[in-house]
């Protein structure tokens, strides 16, 4: 089916400098934790993207130099002949498809750790930062500022000879050029440092190196924040960023302009959580470069809607649709628009697990899109799927996320596919989860997966069906089986910090209630305590849940923090603002020591660390490790909340396990679990999973995970580079 005409100004070419895009699409430099260490997986990852459709494909950051080195994080780098041969491979790959290769040159300033390589890291002022708490940045002197600007002229060079077709200056995100911008973090006395025209010279010269150095070979980009969100302390965008674009246009230094916002330690204002900002959401920030400059440029913002990039381009918002966890979602969502696919399209849901990976120096996930990061070291395909060489029947009890993932890919595979869930609905737990302040772009999980398996002639799905017995499963008449029954909220405190349920709670009594209950409409009273041990989305989005209603909330967590899993998905900052605004009251450090039923909840909790501080040197039989202590606090409520710890749903697989010797009989050949129910996870790792399984349904046993492809030096080999060299 061919495209919409509306969307044809979509696949217009570009032109940037003396390159040419095929069409308006931009992945935007983002990592994938790979760099230049994992080059197969790197190459692989942008490689679908462009066979996918996209126009530019651009590396994560790309360190200059070992002195802006940013381990532990995993990024590229171009300081040798190494990084040009595996960088290298990234390029040959985007070009086999007609796309162009883009490189973000990084320094990284006071952001640079300094961890491995143990360098004092330079910067604009004399500073240390969030990012690497316990080193200070030594300030830079005018010689120290010319021998950066020709490491980037250095890396440029080399960027030339692995075959980029643009390279990035990156100043975006409060990276040393953000840093000498700013007025909050330079405080120089030099030329480099007081008025604007100063505080941009040291852009202006390292824009002008560089555009001599590549002689017309690469595009040049430059990637700027151009809004710290900070007020008059920092970057405004309506100020200096334009005064910027105007100098760096009449000098003619810049042939792309990619515009975002963010500070020094909130990126997420950058990339945005759904949870507080929607599609586009940078638009009146980033305007304004685009009415002052020749170049084209671009933004970001969670783009997935193809009316609205239209819109973007006809407003003269921008000239490109720029992306980058969309990119991951969907590596083909160009193609599905330009084949007419639109329905197709596995939009992003801004959950940010991809980042909350990267964060803690993983590769990165997809909820959307399992096969995100697989491309190489497990050769999945997004789009692709190998059509098995035994199909035959497979009923898959559960239409949860995992269910639903598991029982399209093996429909996509060529198996007869029953899917049968017990409720009116599919979704499982995910339609509760939708529907919790600003999370109703998760529900993309479920209706994506809705639209694809009705495509697919081999695949039945059976709502309302009730909970199915093992006489049930045993007699339907399937050849395979794939348990995904889910998990649920536990009702009598049980969690890690217990390993046992806590006294005083009984999720029967009116006074408690489980996450699943809540959404439910179970009755809640006027003063509520969330006992959170799960340290995720649940218990914070739950407080915010009732705290709207008009009740007295208050939090009780064992971690330093509420819901410390969204420092890394980038949602804390702005969840500590809402819980501050709404009054929510925060017990961190605390744990429950007992609850007391009566006219009045009572919940005991301690401090965590109430114990002494030295360990006994006599240990024995009757003397305890540390002086104990029975030091608590009292707290009443009407209700008590209970997100402590999840149990799988595991009942139906022991009761078809405990008669294993009628499979056969009743022509089973075998029963697998996914998801949930085989142990509660993270969205994106039960939808791997549902994923993974019907990906290797034809193994000898599907429950175990096949192998990957790991990207490592071997001892006796040369390395590359020859040290020294």
């Amino acid at each position: 089916m061919p495209r919409d005409p509306k969307y044809d100004v979509l696949f217009e070419p570009v032109k940037i400098g003396p390159k040419t895009m095929k069409n308006r699409f931009w992945q935007v430099p983002h990592c994938n934790t790979a760099g230049t260490t994992h080059p197969g997986t790197n190459a692989s990852h942008r490689g679908i993207k462009a066979e996918g459709g996209w126009a530019v494909l651009n590396t994560e950051a790309c360190s200059i130099d070992p002195q802006s080195s940013t381990s532990p994080a995993t990024l590229a780098s171009l300081w040798d002949d190494g990084d040009i041969i595996n960088l290298r491979h990234l390029c040959d790959e985007v070009h086999k498809h007609g796309s162009l290769a883009g490189v973000e040159l990084m320094h990284g300033g006071a952001a640079s750790s300094g961890l491995v390589s143990r360098n004092a890291n330079f910067a604009v002022s004399e500073m240390t930062t969030d990012w690497t708490i316990g080193t200070y940045a030594h300030e830079m002197d005018e010689d120290d500022i010319i021998a950066v600007e020709n490491m980037y002229c250095e890396a440029a060079k080399k960027a030339l000879q692995a075959g980029f077709d643009i390279i990035y200056f990156y100043g975006s995100h409060g990276l040393l050029p953000a840093q000498f911008l700013s007025k909050f973090y330079n405080n120089r006395t030099d030329k480099y440092g007081g008025p604007f025209e100063n505080r941009v010279r040291f852009w202006m010269e390292t824009l002008e190196k560089m555009r001599e150095t590549v002689d017309g070979q690469a595009a040049i980009a430059v990637r700027i924040s151009v809004d710290q969100v900070m007020g008059d302390e920092g970057i405004q965008c309506w100020d200096e960023p334009v005064k910027f674009a105007e100098l760096a246009t009449k000098e003619g230094l810049v042939d792309v302009w990619d515009v975002n916002i963010s500070n020094f330690t909130e990126w997420g204002e950058d990339a945005g959580p759904s949870r507080f900002y929607k599609a586009n959401h940078q638009r009146p920030f980033t305007k304004y470069i685009r009415e002052v400059v020749k170049a084209p440029t671009l933004n970001v913002g969670r783009l997935t809607s193809p009316d609205e990039m239209v819109e973007i381009i006809n407003s003269g918002q921008a000239d490109i649709i720029g992306g980058a966890r969309p990119t991951i979602a969907d590596p083909f969502l160009p193609k599905k628009i330009e084949e007419g696919r639109n329905e197709d399209i596995r939009e992003c849901i801004g959950c940010n697990q991809c980042i909350s990976r990267w964060e803690r120096g993983t590769p990165i996930v997809c909820t959307q899109n399992p096969a995100a990061n697989e491309e190489y070291r497990r050769n999945w395909h997004p789009e692709k799927f190998d059509k098995t060489p035994n199909p035959c029947s497979v009923l898959v009890v559960g239409a949860g996320p995992a269910g639903l993932e598991c029982a399209r890919v093996l429909g996509e595979r060529g198996y007869e596919v029953h899917l049968v869930e017990a409720d009116k609905e599919v979704g499982g737990h995910m339609r509760d989860v939708m529907r919790y302040p600003g999370l109703a772009e998760w529900g993309r999980v479920i209706t994506y997966r809705e639209i694809q398996l009705g495509k697919l002639k081999n695949v039945e799905v059976h709502t309302g069906a009730g909970l199915l017995s093992a006489d049930d499963v045993l007699r339907y008449g399937a050849d395979k089986v794939v348990l995904c029954t889910g998990s649920h909220w536990r009702d009598d405190g049980y969690s890690h910090n217990t390993m046992a349920p806590i006294k005083g709670i009984d999720g029967k009594e009116p006074q408690f209630v489980t996450p699943e209950q809540v959404m439910a409409g179970k009755e809640i009273g006027g003063r509520v305590i969330v006992l959170d041990a799960d340290g995720y989305f649940t218990g914070v989005s739950l407080a915010e849940h009732i705290v709207d209603q008009g009740k007295d909330v208050s939090i009780v967590t064992h971690y330093g923090a509420v819901a410390p899993l969204t420092e890394f998905t980038l949602e804390a900052p702005n969840l500590h603002r809402m819980m501050h605004e709404k009054g929510i009251k925060q017990y961190t450090g605390h744990w429950v020591e007992d609850v007391d039923v009566g006219n009045l909840v009572k919940v005991r909790i301690f401090d965590l660390y109430r114990d002494g501080y030295q360990r006994t040197t006599e240990p024995g039989p009757d003397v305890a490790p540390r002086r104990m202590s029975d030091e608590s606090t009292e707290l009443e409520c009407d209700t008590v909340v209970l997100a402590t710890g999840r149990s799988a749903n595991s009942q139906l697989y022991k009761d078809l396990r405990a008669r294993k010797d009628q499979w056969e009989k009743e022509g089973i050949q075998a029963i697998y679990q996914a998801g949930d129910c085989y142990a509660p996870r993270v969205i994106s790792e039960v939808v791997f999973d549902g994923h993974r399984i019907a990906r290797e349904f034809d193994m000898l046993d599907p429950q175990v995970p096949q192998a990957y492809i790991r990207e490592r030096m071997i001892w006796g080999m040369d390395p590359r580079p020859a040290l020294h060299s």
